[in-house]
């Protein structure tokens, strides 16, 4: 693991414990299982909604991009403001909020889903 990720373990320690995971050379950031952050180039990337993402716009902080093919292609993330890094309060407010945000679409996921699940339940 690199130091980055290592001392964004100890940042989040306010908001509680998160893991570190490898992928696409870089690290998914993950509170109970569900990823809120992602590392790349170590720079830090919070998750955003709908209902979230205008909080980092006005904030001016860039959704992450990257390229595929000739494109450049955006992810529901967002560059954490530099704050976050420096104050534990700040770290703990901000990933509250993406927290918040992934707890409601894995919701609204299993609503959408519910009829089917109950279907397979039956069946079983």
């Amino acid at each position: 693991m690199n130091e980055f990720v290592e001392y964004l373990k100890e940042a989040f320690r306010a908001f509680g414990p998160v893991h570190a995971r490898r992928m696409f050379g870089g690290h998914g950031i993950c509170f109970e299982g569900v990823m809120i952050g992602l590392v790349a180039d170590d720079v830090l990337y919070l998750k955003a909604d709908p209902e979230s993402a205008p909080k980092f716009t006005e904030h001016g902080l860039p959704q992450f991009k990257y390229r595929k093919g000739d494109k450049m292609v955006g992810m529901s993330y967002y560059l954490a403001p530099e704050e976050t890094l420096e104050n534990p309060s700040e770290m703990r407010a901000w990933a509250q909020l993406t927290s918040d945000a992934m707890m409601d679409a894995m919701m609204n996921l299993r609503h959408q889903w519910q009829p089917y699940l109950s279907d397979v339940a039956e069946t079983t």
